[in-house]
């Protein structure tokens, strides 16, 4: 267990440094992408289809669940009529 541990260790400074060195890098104002998008009032356009795609992720999660728990139904009344046959 120490082993696994002490293998982790270099790792873990490696991340670290990384992470150092990239929040060195010199920053912009704003990002130019974004402040075009809103200048041409296109933002919306993007804000739409990704209220779209989440809202279709939503309705997919949604549908999932309730065919799981019909699936999870079907499977305890199979169980239960299998356990209801009286042994001859």
């Amino acid at each position: 267990m120490r082993l696994l541990t002490l293998s982790k260790l270099p790792l873990a400074a490696l991340l670290l440094l990384s992470q150092l060195s990239m929040a060195q890098q010199p920053g912009t104002d704003g990002v130019d992408m974004a402040d075009q998008l809103r200048a041409d009032g296109k933002i919306w356009v993007v804000v739409a289809v990704i209220a779209a795609v989440f809202a279709g992720i939503i309705v997919y999660l949604i549908r999932l669940d309730r065919q799981v728990s019909q699936l999870e139904k079907d499977v305890r009344g199979a169980a239960l009529k299998k356990s209801d046959v009286p042994l001859s």
